[in-house]
């Protein structure tokens, strides 16, 4: 069994602002997204940037075999949102993007907008596999890439960035926050027991404040002496499968010329013990290639493939 998480990159229909100029741009994306995936050949897959339903709809139209669809009907400004594709049947459990109780809202702007839920949903499946119930979480964090008022992507000076670049901070901390609260509402306190994966694009790489609150009980970490040794904590804590990644491959997306794993894959007790590997891009490949990015994401609007590769994992 393999799942993973990938960010397909403003997958748009052409003509709507965020999508190709035409028609040819739009089938050579989905020619390239459809190629990793049905090499990938996942049995669930974690999407993120999906703009249109109906552009997923075209893309498992270029798949192999049949694919079963779920989309979060909570889309941010851009309307784009998370989503599953997969091999196998599943029921969706939750489309949230509700702060957990007792969290307050956040400054989003200069202006001392607030925001009181996630910018993006957060969708959970289960899945039926040979091994039992799946059940599996995709969420888009809240981005790095900064925006600022009246649609620009340079600040006018370096305190308005250090300001905003608190506001996403705040932001994304929630973010991870309200995903960690679903992630409790699906293990259940008894992750021992039951497989359960957080799937998603971060926005922040594995030793960041924001992807450390998704793990729960410190302890016990891949590559820990504390790994192999049962404790209390496992009935609730999440393990990032990124040390599984061979070192040349952890990355995810490359920054202003600077590789950065900022997607992840996050398994329950149940799981972590029967990861055979875990990878970027493709297994049978060589090392992701992948485009640097800029502060600008217009400056890809309808470029082939992805910006991001995808993260998986196979699990016996």
């Amino acid at each position: 069994m393999l799942i993973g998480t990938w960010n397909l990159e403003n997958l748009y229909r052409p003509g709507v602002p965020f999508g190709p100029k035409d028609k040819a741009a739009y089938e050579t994306k989905l020619a390239a997204l459809a190629d990793v995936i049905n090499r990938l050949d996942p049995t669930l897959l974690g999407l993120q940037e999906v703009g249109e339903p109906e552009a997923l709809r075209d893309l498992a139209g270029m798949l192999d075999g049949d694919w079963h669809l779920a989309l979060s009907r909570r889309a941010d400004s851009r309307g784009i949102r998370v989503g599953f594709l997969g091999r196998t049947s599943f029921e969706v459990l939750s489309d949230t993007s509700a702060f957990p109780e007792k969290l307050r809202p956040v400054q989003a702007d200069d202006e001392g907008v607030s925001v009181a839920e996630s910018g993006r949903g957060f969708l959970a499946v289960e899945a039926a596999t040979g091994g039992g119930p799946l059940r599996v979480a995709v969420a888009h964090l809240k981005s790095k890439l900064l925006s600022y008022p009246r649609g620009r992507f340079q600040p006018r000076d370096e305190g308005e960035r250090a300001r905003y670049g608190a506001y996403a901070l705040y932001r994304r901390t929630a973010e991870a926050t309200a995903l960690r609260a679903l992630a409790d509402g699906l293990l259940a306190g008894d992750g021992r027991a039951r497989d359960v994966a957080i799937l998603g694009d971060l926005n922040d790489e594995v030793q960041a404040a924001t992807t450390q609150i998704l793990l729960g009980p410190p302890g016990s970490e891949i590559g820990t002496p504390g790994y192999e040794a049962p404790d209390k904590g496992d009935a609730t804590r999440l393990w990032n499968v990124a040390p599984l990644i061979p070192a040349e491959r952890r990355y995810s997306r490359v920054n202003s010329g600077r590789r950065e794993l900022i997607d992840h894959v996050l398994v329950s007790h149940r799981l972590v013990h029967r990861v055979t590997e875990a990878g970027t891009g493709l297994p049978d490949e060589g090392m992701p290639r992948l485009p640097s990015v800029g502060a600008d994401p217009d400056e890809r609007r309808g470029a082939a493939g992805s910006d991001h590769a995808p993260v998986w994992v196979r699990i016996s």
